[in-house]
Parts: C-alpha cells; structure tokens; sequence
C-alpha cells in the first residue's frame, strides 16, 4: 500500500508540474501583451498623424490658417471647421463687409470666396472651375446676385465679357484665378475688369495667379488685389505658383 503510494505520487506530480508552468507563462505573455499593444497602436497613430505627407497635404488643404493673438490661443477655441474654411478673425464696422478669398492651388486644389464667413463660391458648392471666377454682391445689402466661373484655357471670353457687362451699379465684384486664367483674356474682357478698379489684369500672364475686389460704383480700397507671376524659378507648385489669400473689410456701397 506504502509502495503504491509513493508510485502514485511519483507519477502525478511531474504532470501537475507540467499543466502549472504553461499557464504561468501564458499569463505572464499575457500581461506584457497587455501592455505593449497599446503603446505599438499609439505610436503608429502619432506616425500616421504627423508623418504622413499625403494626410498632413489634406489637412492644410481643408482648414484655414487663422490670425490669433498669442494671448488668447490658450483661452479662446476657434469655431470648428463647419464653414468650409470662412471664419476670419477680424471685426469689421457695421457698415462693412467682411470677405475672404483663395486663389486655386495648382491645377488640383479649387479657388474659394467667402462673405461675412459664408462660402458664396468654392468647391463644396460646385460652383467654381478652372480659370476666372465671379461673384457679384449687392454693394447695399450683401446679397450675393450672381457667380460664374469662364475657362480662359477654353476660350470663354465671350461669356465672359458679357457677364461682365451685366454688372449693376453699386455691385461688389470679387474674382479669383485657378490653374489658367489668361488664354483668350483679349483686351475688351481686361478693361472691363479694370473699369472695375484691377490694376493687374493688364499684366495677367499664363498660369499666374490672381485675386481681386473692385465694384462698379462701389467705394472699394484698390489695395484689394494681389497678383502672382507664372516664374519656374520661383513657382511653389512647379509650373505654377503658389496660391494667394486676400481678406479684408468692403465698405458698403452708399447711393
């Protein structure tokens, strides 16, 4: 009975030892798993985030820089990006209005025009295109009376110079460039964009870039404009340049 015992415990106990250490090792795995998975997952988020030239791309594309003064970053949040990129950190008098504008980024990104920090023509709206774009604003009320875009690539001066034709007294005009905006631009269409207070348009060379405020009757500043040459050795986006920003405050137009 004695020897059956000790046989019984001789043989039992090397496979009791044998069932414990795996589960011990499997938990200790387990518990380092535990922990390295997340910081693994975290580190390649950061990387995605801030390494990533085609995600770090999008996000300058799709938000706007914005003029904050450092005293304030810490206690002011800016409005979230519901705008389409409008908001514009300047007050303007009552009898003002305040606009924001981009020329197109190459041939890829669309040109964009916002009033009182609303898009009026951009490519969220599907109303913007390649070469001059248009918005027509009543200069009394603010309300925006007509947008168009004209592909000087495509020869579409005619429509455009009748478009221009159509501009009432006392309209604010805002224009923008994107990609091409002076093949076919024959000298009728340029003087009818400088009658409106453009001291560039004459200059307007292939693929430069271009924006512009004036009005027709309209007490519009004439620094309202910016003009950038088509120049290989200079040009951000190879064969263009890099794109323009203009903002400021129109003041109303008075009868």
């Amino acid at each position: 009975m004695c020897s059956c015992c000790c046989t019984c415990s001789r043989t039992q106990t090397p496979v009791q030892g044998r069932r414990k250490m795996p589960r011990q090792k499997f938990r200790s795995l387990l518990k380092i798993l535990m922990v390295l998975v997340p910081v693994v997952v975290v580190s390649m988020l950061i990387l995605q985030q801030y390494n990533n030239p085609f995600i770090s791309e999008w996000r300058r594309a799709l938000y706007v820089d914005v003029d904050v003064d450092e005293s304030s970053r810490t206690s002011e949040k800016l409005p979230k990006d519901t705008d389409g990129g409008c908001f514009m950190n300047t007050h303007c008098p009552d009898d003002h209005f305040s606009f924001y504008m981009k020329s197109g980024a190459a041939n890829v990104i669309g040109p964009k025009i916002c009033i009182q920090n609303k898009m009026v023509l951009g490519m969220m709206l599907n109303n913007a295109g390649e070469g001059l774009n248009i918005v027509i604003m009543n200069g009394e009320t603010g309300n925006i009376t007509k947008t168009g875009h004209f592909n000087m690539y495509n020869n579409e001066v005619e429509p455009l110079i009748e478009f221009l034709k159509s501009i009432e007294q006392g309209s604010i005009v805002l224009i923008a460039s994107w990609d091409e905006p002076s093949s076919h631009l024959n000298d009728e269409a340029k003087q009818l964009m400088a009658d409106l207070g453009s001291s560039a348009v004459h200059s307007l060379g292939f693929r430069d870039n271009w924006l512009f405020v004036g009005g027709k009757g309209a007490t519009v500043k004439s620094d309202f404009e910016k003009h950038l040459k088509n120049d290989h050795n200079l040009n951000k986006y190879e064969n263009w340049p890099e794109l323009l920003e203009l903002k400021g405050c129109i003041p109303k137009y008075m009868n």
